[in-house]
């Protein structure tokens, strides 16, 4: 990345200079002192058994503004002054909801839809909610809203998570998550909950190897603009979440407005982005919405504009359409895939070599899809019933060809090609016993197909089909008046090798007081294996067709969180939480001096990324992640937002020799610290300042034996010493400014997202260079300035 970096810094701070200068100009112009209005309208509903709730009280806390919900629980505000409101909702025999955070502006109504929760008594505080509490500890809630906030996340929920304590990214080149000291490949992420392939352009991006992941990428193929919230769960999950170990990122998608047409429009250094949402039919209320982007460094591409050789492309569409009928419930048909490549063209001229990668010609291609389809149907007074049909697929494709310095011709040496499909049906019916103790249970029915083929000193191959079964039950409800209790069971399955595990999962939660609550959580957890460790060839060197590790058995891990919460105010809070996370079944070696020789003794799946293993593996393996995580958060209030969050934590494993190691992503700790100030100084003008600072602990890295290297003209890590080297602490500040501009019917907002402002240089790996014959430091990204103005409408 040693050139794509260089030219793009260079390119996108010439870019960002002009478009600053346009922007002031903009700036400088006069606008009229109108207040400018909008709509603020949704739907409250129970949320046990999602019945619309008649007669409760909507009001807009600050203000005299007040309203009662319809029959079919509805609300509408109009004419309500643009800005940031706090909306309050009561009703006899529930809890009073706080909804912090809802802007208003010029260009779009605001539709909420708002669940509350009942309560067997008359509770004398108001909850803060932002989204449905599906889980009781080790949760965060993502909006829309703060992925435009947030500094440098680029629309990314999942760089927005970085924020959260004990979540780190694996490079900051891409949104690959460690969290709490877990692989990437623990992530899962989820589409209208369900299990999807990833959903994320150029999932090879700040991989050691340039291969490819099966949990990240460069960016996320949804766009932002669809997204309603997105529930990230870092532990201890309920029994609806199976098939995982580090953390689910379950994204849900919003209904485009059913009254009205609007449109959003933004371009940047990102790419071109628009979409549209609106009626479909005004007689049933149904609706469209629908976002389609291209990169801006595709356009310069097709222009023949390259960063250091690299050609860089993608593009996405996505979309949600809702249809509500009177009696046969609520159809939604969503779908969304992206294309993206990265082709790198070696130097033809020799002599302008400098590094290893500079004799190579690289293509890379990756496609992604996924469709389904929702039914919501009520059952009686108090069930409800959720079907998701869906299907997702990916395709990658990594080719590497070295350059010949006599003859020019280039000749194929690296192939890496996955293929994996998903088609998915889950159904979960909900039950409220009463109002202390709601049922649910339902199963999640995946037939999985996946087809590997690497080949790279190293090989696994073949194709893999079964049907993965996860049955689940969950059981909350009230033990006493302020104790709450969750009891699940989860059960996973893989036809596949015949593989399966029973998972108990259980939660308490205690408020003390109208201020003060205590948790505690536990579960058991399993996940499959990549498909490149189930088909990886054993003694691949002399391609024996032999695939010794399609029977392996699931990861397992036991998780224990502990959690303390501490209300500061209606809008801020502090949040303790200790965690153990005991690993045991994990694949490592098996007998490497006798059987699998090409496999080393401190091997272990857990420092898995990217990479494979061709050797013959064993269930025997262990670890263990242990930490605690302090959260302060100020949700925004009086024009002002805070989150700060630290942790101290370890992450260990043993291999086949039973020796104790540090996991290649032990940083022992994070800080995080995330701000931003909103000003207003003139009428529908606002403008604010967003910072983000993160400082993080290093990786851990392996020595390189250097001899050895230049015998096989390759890296080679000095094999009982294994990530002993720890990388230097990673520190990054980013900062975002915006301008807003609304005016009658549309609002405009122009910002600047600086990642790394002081430009430090974070290591991110080493490796033996062929051409150098020396070991290079390779460096993570440095200053990054991207410009975007953003038109609503």
């Amino acid at each position: 990345m040693k050139h794509i970096s260089t030219v793009y810094l260079n390119f996108s701070v010439t870019v960002s200079f002009f478009l600053l200068v346009t922007v002031f100009c903009f700036s400088g112009s006069l606008f009229g002192q109108t207040t400018l209005t909008q709509t603020l309208r949704g739907v409250v509903l129970d949320i046990d058994n999602n019945q619309p709730l008649a007669g409760a009280n909507v009001t807009l806390t600050g203000t005299d503004k007040g309203i009662i919900t319809e029959a079919d629980g509805s609300f509408r505000f109009t004419a309500i002054p643009i800005g940031r409101y706090s909306v309050q909702i009561s009703s006899i025999g529930f809890e009073t909801t706080i909804i912090p955070e809802v802007l208003l502006e010029a260009g779009k109504e605001k539709v909420l839809t708002i669940s509350l929760k009942e309560s067997p008594q008359q509770l004398d505080e108001a909850v803060v909610r932002t989204a449905r509490p599906v889980s009781q500890s080790s949760i965060q809630s993502i909006t829309i809203e703060q992925t435009l906030r947030y500094a440098a996340t680029f629309f990314d929920p999942a760089r927005l998570a970085t924020s959260f304590p004990g979540v780190v990214a694996a490079n900051d080149q891409a949104n690959n998550l460690v969290i709490r000291g877990n692989s990437p490949t623990g992530t899962q992420w989820r589409l209208e909950g369900i299990e999807i392939v990833n959903p994320n352009h150029l999932s090879n991006a700040g991989t050691f190897s340039d291969r490819p992941t099966q949990s990240g990428g460069g960016t996320n193929i949804l766009s932002a603009q669809l997204m309603e919230r997105a529930d990230f769960l870092t532990g201890a999950f309920p029994s609806q979440y199976g098939n995982v170990l580090g953390g689910v990122m379950d994204v849900h998608l919003r209904k485009g407005n059913d009254q009205k047409h609007e449109f959003t429009t933004q371009a940047g250094l990102i790419g071109i982005d628009i979409s549209a949402e609106g009626p479909i039919s005004s007689k049933n209320k149904s609706s469209y919405l629908i976002n389609y982007r291209y990169s801006f460094t595709g356009l310069l591409a097709a222009m023949g504009v390259k960063f250091g050789g690299e050609d860089i492309r993608f593009q996405d569409l996505s979309f949600n359409l809702s249809f509500p009928t009177r009696k046969a419930g609520h159809f939604t048909v969503f779908g969304m895939g992206g294309a993206s490549s990265n082709m790198f063209k070696a130097e033809r001229d020799t002599l302008l070599w400098e590094v290893e990668k500079d004799g190579f010609d690289i293509e890379f291609k990756n496609r992604m899809g996924a469709i389904g389809l929702t039914h919501k149907l009520k059952v009686g007074r108090n069930s409800s019933l959720r079907t998701v049909l869906a299907a997702s697929a990916l395709e990658t494709r990594r080719e590497g060809y070295v350059l010949s310095k006599i003859s020019y011709n280039r000749f194929f040496v690296q192939l890496d090609a996955f293929k994996k499909t998903r088609y998915s049906f889950s159904t979960t019916l909900s039950h409220k016993l009463n109002a202390q103790w709601q049922l649910q249970e339902g199963v999640y029915l995946t037939y999985q197909q996946d087809s590997v083929n690497i080949s790279n000193r190293g090989i696994a191959r073949g194709g893999m089909k079964g049907l993965i079964i996860q049955p689940y039950i969950n059981l909350t409800g009230r033990i006493a008046p302020r104790l709450t209790m969750q009891l699940g069971l989860h059960w996973l399955e893989y036809t596949y090798n015949q593989t399966n595990s029973l998972e108990p999962r259980a939660s308490l939660r205690y408020s003390a007081n109208k201020r003060t609550a205590f948790s505690l959580s536990y579960g058991l957890h399993s996940q499959l294996q990549l498909p490149q460790t189930y088909l990886a060839l054993k003694n691949s060197a002399t391609r024996d067709e032999v695939f010794p590790n399609v029977r392996l058995g699931f990861t397992k891990a036991q998780h224990f969180v502990a959690g303390y919460e501490q209300s500061l105010s209606p809008l801020s809070s502090l949040k303790v939480e200790v965690y153990y996370q005991s690993l045991y079944n994990v694949p490592v070696a098996k007998n490497p001096s006798i059987v699998s020789y090409r496999v080393i003794p401190a091997f272990s799946t857990l420092n898995l990324l990217e990479g494979f293993t061709d050797g013959e593996l064993a269930n025997t393996g262990t670890g263990r992640n242990y930490g605690i995580e302090v959260t302060y958060q100020q949700l925004l209030q009086n024009n002002f937002y805070a989150l700060i969050t630290g942790s101290l934590y370890n992450s260990r494993y043993k291999g086949q020799d039973g020796v104790d190691r540090n996991t290649r992503f032990n940083g022992n700790h994070t800080f995080s610290l995330a701000g931003g100030k909103e000003f207003h100084r003139r009428p529908n003008r606002p403008f604010g300042v967003n910072v983000r600072v993160l400082w993080l602990g290093g990786y851990r890295d392996s020595p390189i034996d250097l001899e050895a290297s230049k015998g096989a003209a390759q890296t080679v890590y000095k094999a009982t010493e294994l990530y002993t080297i720890k990388l230097k602490d990673y520190f990054r500040p980013d900062l975002r400014i915006f301008w807003k501009r609304n005016k009658p019917n549309y609002t405009r907002t122009w910002s600047i997202d600086i990642q790394n402002v002081t430009s430090t240089k974070n290591e991110a790996f080493s490796y033996y260079d062929i051409l150098q014959r020396k070991v290079v430091q390779q460096y993570q990204l440095g200053i990054l300035p991207v410009v975007n103005y953003r038109v609503e409408f």
